[in-house]
């Protein structure tokens, strides 16, 4: 059997994604705007409206606007400088994600406020958001500009109540759904509930456009603004004129391209990923240690990639080996632009039976990832102002994300599914 990966894109069946490229070579429309970024923006606007019960035309009842962007990272930027984060402003983000979370915040001179999560959705804690922007308000005499919950995963957080938080103090939200597209709570997508929501069209996502992102926005005259700094601020005049800082974020024509061919396959990727879940989900109802990371009541994930837990009692062959190399490349295929380690352990790290389950994986062909670990616990971010409760940090010592793409086959999952099973001691 050939590698099992994570989670890689799959083109359309009818190759839908080769003839749009080849119109955007055949019209010369190779620069970042062009007919498949405008079509490409108008059929995610469709799919973002979209509730659980739409009118006979489709249509639901949320009227969002889009912005094509160079990357998922460029939108929570964007998002967070639509909201008007600025140098020294602090800004509220979930500690239990990805670095593209946390660096745009940075990159505006701001500083990030870290909010550990809840057990059951891996997402922001509603309590402990509180808890924080409290505090932030007593020690700065200042309430945070922005908050940015985040959908780990793919899984819904519990957003009704961080937008009745926010909504009490009057702090807008940045919603990264980067990995929840199409995730659904009450029927709404997610990335609609906040003022911004952000989407990802990297290559491992649910849909690629091989390296892209785009911002929700609110309405027209917002998606006006997002689409002027997005750019390069250039103002109307018949040469270039730039009164405010603007970034080179729009979206190549010919990624769009790739991107409105994915737009026809999105509804069968979701569900393809929530097929493999609920095998997973039932493989492993019986085996005492490991649990499946599912949704809750009034939730839809898209299960961008299933994930178990393993108890820290279970015992995985080959455990006495695990940690005793260091990594030679770095995670996500980045070898080669990264600092060579010399030590194999870091002050958080996941347990041994789960490293040890990871490398058992591997010597099978398949591939397997630890969590997020939480911004928390990384070194760039150790002066950073955090409110734990240690949630994240635990589930980073117990998690791993297992193979969820629409490439991997029923076949594929049985095969990881009886490898697990089979590690275990």
């Amino acid at each position: 059997m050939n590698r099992i990966y994570l989670c890689l894109a799959h083109m359309s069946e009818k190759g839908l994604e080769q003839k749009y490229i080849q119109e955007a070579f055949d019209t010369n429309w190779v620069v970042p705007l062009g007919p498949n970024v405008n079509g490409f923006e108008k059929d995610l606007e469709v799919f973002v409206s979209l509730t659980t019960n739409p009118s006979p035309k489709g249509e639901g009842n949320i009227n969002k606007r889009v912005v094509a962007l160079s990357s998922g990272t460029a939108a929570v930027h964007l998002g967070l400088i639509a909201v008007g984060v600025k140098a020294g402003d602090e800004v509220i983000v979930q500690s239990f994600t990805f670095c593209a979370s946390t660096h745009p915040i940075t990159y505006l001179g701001a500083k990030p406020i870290l909010v550990d999560s809840e057990p059951e959705t891996w997402n922001m804690d509603p309590i402990l958001l509180e808890k924080a922007i409290k505090d932030r308000i007593e020690k700065t005499g200042k309430k945070p500009a922005a908050i940015v919950p985040v959908y780990l995963y793919g899984m819904p957080a519990k957003i009704d109540e961080i937008m009745t938080i926010a909504n009490k103090y009057k702090i807008p939200v940045v919603e990264d759904a980067a990995e929840g597209m199409g995730s659904k709570y009450k029927g709404q997508v997610c990335g609609t509930f906040g003022e911004y929501g952000v989407l990802s069209f990297n290559g491992n996502k649910m849909i690629t456009t091989s390296g892209g992102g785009a911002l929700i926005c609110p309405n027209e005259e917002k998606w006006r603004r997002v689409m002027f700094f997005a750019t390069q601020a250039r103002e109307s005049y018949p040469y270039y004129q730039h009164e405010e800082i603007g970034y080179n974020y729009r979206l190549s024509n010919v990624c769009a391209g790739i991107g409105r061919g994915q737009m026809t396959i999105v509804h069968d990727h979701i569900a393809h990923h929530r097929h493999i879940a609920k095998m997973y989900k039932q493989a492993f109802a019986d085996v005492q240690g490991i649990d499946f990371h599912d949704e809750l009541e009034g939730m839809e994930s898209n299960f961008w990639l299933s994930t178990i837990t393993l108890d820290e009692n279970l015992h995985v062959k080959g455990e006495e080996n695990a940690y005793t190399q260091t990594i030679k490349g770095a995670v996500g295929g980045a070898a080669g632009v990264v600092h060579a380690s010399d030590n194999v352990h870091t002050d958080c790290e996941p347990n041994r039976n789960v490293e040890a389950m990871r490398l058992g994986l591997d010597a099978l062909g398949i591939e397997s990832r630890p969590l997020w670990k939480p911004m928390h616990k990384q070194p760039v971010y150790k002066n950073a102002p955090a409110y734990i409760n240690g949630v994240s940090e635990s589930l980073f010592k117990v998690g791993l994300c297992l193979p969820s793409g629409p490439c991997v086959t029923d076949e594929q999952v049985n095969y990881i599914i009886e490898s697990i099973k089979s590690l275990i001691e």
